[in-house]
C-alpha cells in the first residue's frame, strides 16, 4: 500500500496500475480534470502539478517543499508520503488564489488549454520565492507552452503574484499538513499491485539492494523522466518497478575535502548549489539541461543509468574524473565513470547492480564545459563539451577532454588529448589537436546536426576554450546554440 494526501485528503492505494501515471489518476480516477495532457513527454508543461514533501531547512526547522512536475512523466507510486497539489485545489472558499487571480488581471490565457500549468507553475514560484525576480519566474516558466498570448502577460502575473504575496489556506494549515505527512510517513517497504504489475517502494539502500536481487527484471525507477516515456510514448507495459525516490541515503550531497559525493537518487535541482559552487559551468548546464519541472524529477544517476550518448552530464563527469559507486547486495564497487559506459545503451552494470552514488573530485581549475542546441533552453544537445588541462610552467601535463553527441556512448578523446599532452599550449598545439579530433569520432549525421557540423563544432569549442583560457574575462561558457 501507499499513502499521499491529495491536497487534505488521505489516500491509501494498493492495487491501482503501477504504470498510472500521476495526470491519468487525475483525471480518471479522481476526476479532476483541470490538469491537461498537451505532449505526454515533459516538454510543454500543461500537466504540470505540485508536490510537497517534508524538508529540514538549513536552520534545522521542518517544512513542506513544494516542487512543481510533470505529471504525465510521474507514476503515482512516488508520491508515497507526499501531497499532491492540482490546479483544483488553488480556489479556496470561492476565491482565486492569487497566482489565478494574477492570470485574470493580467490578461495571462486566451483558449486556456495551457493555463492550469502556468498557474501550478506560478505556484511553485509563489511558494519559493520572497520578492519578484525575472530570472527566477523566467526559470519556472520555461517548461511551460503557450501558443496565444505570447509570455508578457504572463510573465507579468509572475510579478504580481510574487510581490506582496498574500498568506493563503497553504500558509496556513502549514502545521497541519506537516503534522499529516508526518503520520503517513514511509515506515516500511510500499507496493502498488494490480495482479500482473507491481512497483515496490523501499526505504533504505538495503532493502534495494534485496529486492533487486529478487528483481533483478525489474526497472528502477528515480525521477521517471526517461522511463515514463516508455509508457506514454511507447506504449509499453514495465511489469516491475522498484522506485529508490524514498531512499534517503541516495539523496543525499556530501561535501569532503578533495570530492563531492552525490547520491544517484538525488534531484538535479539540489545537485545544482553544490556543483554549481565548484564548477560553476556545471552550474550553467543544469540550468540548460532541462525545465525546471525535469530537473525537480530527474536524478544525476539516471542522466547516467540510462546511458544515452547524448547525456549532459556524462561529458562532465568523465571529464572531471568521476566516479561511481556500484552496490550489488552487500558488495560495493568503485569505477571510473569513463569505463561505465561500453556501448550504445550498453554498460558494465552487472544483473541486480545499481549506481548508489557518484564521487566528484573537488579542485579542478581549467575545467571548462559547452552545450551546443538548436533552442539555448530545454533542448537536447547536439555536441555537448567538457576540458580539463593541467599546466605545468605553460606546458601541458595532462588532458582530460569529453564529448557527448558524437559516438555511441560519451567518451574521452584520446587522440586529442596525446596530442595536446607534452606540448606547450598555444594555438599550434590546438590546431594539432582540432586534427585528431578527426581520429577520435566519426560522428552521425541526424535531425539535431549532420556528421559534418558535430565534428566542426567539437572542434571550435576545443579553440573557444583555448581563447577563453587565454583571455579569462571573455566567459561565454555554456551559451553556445545552433
Amino acid at each position: 500500500m501507499i499513502q499521499f494526501l491529495l491536497n487534505q485528503e488521505l489516500r491509501s492505494e494498493h492495487d491501482l496500475d503501477p504504470n498510472l501515471t500521476v495526470l491519468n489518476y487525475l483525471r480518471e480516477h479522481v476526476g479532476k480534470s483541470g490538469t491537461k495532457e498537451g505532449c505526454a513527454s515533459g516538454d510543454c508543461g500543461a500537466c504540470t502539478v505540485v508536490v510537497g514533501e517534508l524538508h529540514t531547512d538549513d536552520r534545522g526547522l521542518e517544512q513542506i517543499r513544494y516542487r512543481s512536475l510533470n505529471s504525465c512523466l510521474t507514476f503515482v507510486s512516488s508520491l508515497h508520503g507526499k501531497q499532491l497539489i492540482s490546479v483544483e485545489d488553488l480556489k479556496h472558499q470561492g476565491q482565486l488564489h492569487s497566482v489565478q487571480q494574477a492570470m485574470v488581471e493580467c490578461h495571462g490565457s486566451q483558449c486556456g488549454f495551457c493555463t492550469p500549468g502556468f498557474v501550478m507553475s506560478l505556484f511553485a514560484l509563489q511558494k519559493n520565492s520572497d520578492a519578484p525576480d525575472s530570472a527566477k519566474a523566467h526559470e519556472a516558466l520555461a517548461g511551460n507552452l503557450c501558443r496565444c498570448t505570447g509570455y508578457r502577460p504572463i510573465l507579468a502575473a509572475a510579478e504580481q503574484a510574487c510581490c506582496n504575496k498574500p498568506q493563503d489556506q497553504f500558509d496556513s494549515r502549514q502545521g497541519e499538513t506537516i503534522a499529516r505527512l508526518k503520520s503517513i510517513a514511509p515506515t516500511q517497504t510500499g507496493e502498488l499491485n494490480s495482479g500482473d504489475k507491481r512497483c515496490l517502494v523501499p526505504l533504505t539502500v538495503a532493502d534495494l539492494a534485496d529486492l533487486y536481487d529478487a528483481y533483478p527484471q525489474a526497472r528502477l525507477l528515480a525521477g521517471g523522466t526517461d522511463l515514463a516515456l516508455e509508457v506514454t510514448q511507447f506504449h509499453r507495459v514495465l511489469p516491475v518497478m522498484i522506485y529508490v525516490g524514498n531512499i534517503e541515503e541516495m539523496k543525499r550531497i556530501e561535501s569532503f575535502d578533495d570530492r563531492l559525493e552525490i547520491g544517484a537518487a538525488t534531484p538535479l535541482s539540489d545537485c545544482y548549489a553544490a556543483l554549481n559552487h565548484q564548477y560553476p559551468d556545471f552550474g550553467e548546464l543544469l540550468h540548460r539541461f532541462a525545465s525546471l519541472q525535469i530537473r525537480n524529477q530527474g536524478t544525476l544517476g539516471g542522466n547516467i543509468g540510462n546511458a544515452s550518448p547524448i547525456g549532459d552530464s556524462p561529458p562532465l563527469l568523465i571529464a572531471l574524473g568521476a566516479q561511481i559507486v556500484l552496490c550489488k547486495g552487500e558488495t560495493r564497487r568503485t569505477l571510473a565513470l569513463e569505463d561505465y559506459f561500453i556501448d550504445y545503451r550498453v554498460t558494465a552494470r552487472q544483473d541486480s547492480e545499481f549506481i548508489e552514488k557518484i564521487i566528484v573530485p573537488k579542485g579542478v581549475p581549467l575545467f571548462r564545459a559547452y552545450k551546443v542546441s538548436k533552442r539555448l533552453d530545454d533542448d537536447i544537445s547536439a555536441v555537448c563539451a567538457a576540458f580539463n588541462l593541467r599546466l605545468e610552467n605553460g606546458v601541458i601535463a595532462d588532458a582530460r577532454i569529453a564529448f557527448g553527441g558524437m559516438a555511441a556512448i560519451p567518451k574521452r578523446a584520446k587522440h586529442c588529448e596525446s596530442a595536446l599532452i607534452g606540448s606547450v599550449w598555444n594555438l599550434a598545439a590546438v590546431e594539432k589537436a582540432c586534427a585528431a579530433l578527426a581520429e577520435d569520432f566519426t560522428p552521425l549525421s541526424d535531425f539535431r546536426a549532420s556528421k559534418e557540423y558535430r565534428l566542426l563544432s567539437a572542434q571550435n569549442l576545443l579553440r573557444k576554450y583555448f581563447i577563453e583560457l587565454q583571455t579569462p574575462h571573455i566567459e561565454t561558457r555554456v551559451t553556445a546554440y545552433v
